[in-house]
């Protein structure tokens, strides 16, 4: 038997139905600020991934699915968005647009890592970029229709966590300190914090493996380093969350894994997840542009998973009604199949949820059938039922039955019966 490829899964109904719940609650909390959604490629040139994430990163790295296409082009699965969205907004020029450009994207992402609590190979990301815009109001606006996101859908026991990297002026007189300090407690690190001492000493500050976190939490913090401009903006950014009533803690280690950020990161991390417990991540980017060859061009954003979202929303407790018809409607014998079948396709019309059965069965077994669906009501077409022009309807909760025409049905399931 072939089965699903490791890291991949099916997502089945009555369980898509939750996605399709969650999809539309984010779709409508961004819209209402301001966001339009993009679709990008599902693959993309490699150089992008390399150029806009960063070569050192774990993602590029080790972690990305890369394959050479008929022409000898390096393609590569997108890993994330964020590089995308950005090469879209460059490749037709929309920098040119004095206005600020917010989009939101929701799809499929591949990165072959080990699969783990609510986190696969091929996984799905909903995020979210705003292009042209370095304000501080603009980075806590969008944790706040994060945290409404996340309410909605009934996350809960989250914790917001913040911090500042700085700039290209501030920042590197703090890796300089960096490197000294780490030049001296190297041997307690893991191998590949070892070899970032020397590729990319910041990425040291993401390292997730337990056994590194003493060590690390002794090292410089990058707050003692911002200049003017930067610690400005961070205070700024806390003042907006504050007068929003937004929670958080500063997190001085909380660099990201990505190397275009820069000034404001953060995480929403939940309990629920156990020690993997980022939930949602971004920040700021305003370097990204030049470094993928466009114009200097602003940017902030997060991207969070839907699998680790769901797995902790409330919205899996609920039953799923997308799969729970209102109508059952149930032929006995075939000469009612044809007339039952046109029926249904009027109420669907009409916009009821109906399920039809082609199965020959006896009454007993359509009701079983039915109720093991959860409908909502049994509509029966029979042949007495056809000549009288009468039909039993059964409401399934309590068993109430009553006789009514065709034309009647519609009404009665919308009034309640």
């Amino acid at each position: 038997m072939i089965k699903a490829i490791k890291g991949t899964r099916d997502i089945l109904p009555p369980e898509s139905a939750v996605w399709n719940r969650v999809e539309e609650t984010a779709r409508e909390v961004l819209s209402v600020y301001g966001f339009s959604e993009i679709r990008t490629p599902v693959f993309e040139s490699t150089e992008l991934f390399a150029r806009g994430v960063g070569a050192d990163t774990d993602i590029v790295a080790k972690e990305m699915y890369t394959f050479d296409d008929r022409d000898s082009r390096s393609l590569t699965l997108r890993p994330e968005g964020t590089a995308s969205v950005v090469r879209a907004y460059l490749e037709h020029q929309l920098h040119r647009d004095p206005q600020i450009w917010k989009v939101y994207y929701l799809g499929p992402m591949f990165r072959r890592e080990r699969p783990q609590k609510g986190r696969f190979r091929q996984f799905h990301q909903l995020g979210a970029e705003v292009l042209g815009s370095d304000h501080p109001a603009i980075e806590a606006e969008v944790i706040e229709l994060l945290q409404l996101f996340l309410d909605r859908i009934g996350v809960g026991e989250t914790e917001l966590l913040v911090n500042s990297i700085g700039c290209g002026h501030c920042r590197p007189g703090f890796l300089r300190k960096l490197q000294v300090a780490l030049s001296e407690i190297e041997d307690r690190l893991c191998q590949d914090c070892r070899r970032r001492c020397r590729s990319n000493p910041l990425r040291v500050l993401d390292c997730k493996r337990e056994a590194c976190q003493p060590v690390i939490e002794r090292l410089p913090s990058i707050l003692e380093f911002l200049d003017e401009p930067c610690r400005l903006h961070f205070d700024r950014f806390l003042g907006y969350l504050e007068r929003r009533d937004i929670g958080f803690r500063i997190v001085p280690r909380l660099v990201r894994g990505l190397d275009y950020y820069t000034r404001t990161t953060f995480e929403i991390t939940s309990r629920g997840l156990g020690a993997q417990n980022a939930l949602v991540g971004g920040g700021r980017y305003d370097g990204l542009a030049e470094v993928l060859g466009g114009q200097p061009t602003q940017g902030f954003g997060f991207a969070l998973g839907l699998e680790r979202v769901i797995l902790l929303s409330r919205q899996g407790d609920r039953p799923a009604s997308a799969g729970q018809p209102q109508l059952f409607v149930a032929p006995l014998g075939e000469p009612a199949l044809d007339r039952a079948s046109l029926m249904a396709r009027e109420f669907r019309r009409q916009g009821i949820h109906c399920f039809m059965d082609f199965a020959p069965r006896s009454l007993k077994s359509a009701l079983r059938l039915a109720n093991k669906l959860q409908a909502g009501h049994v509509l029966i077409v029979g042949e007495n039922e056809l000549k009288t022009g009468q039909f039993p309807l059964k409401r399934m909760r309590d068993g109430r039955q009553i006789l009514v025409s065709e034309t009647e049905v519609v009404s009665r399931l919308e009034n309640g019966f």
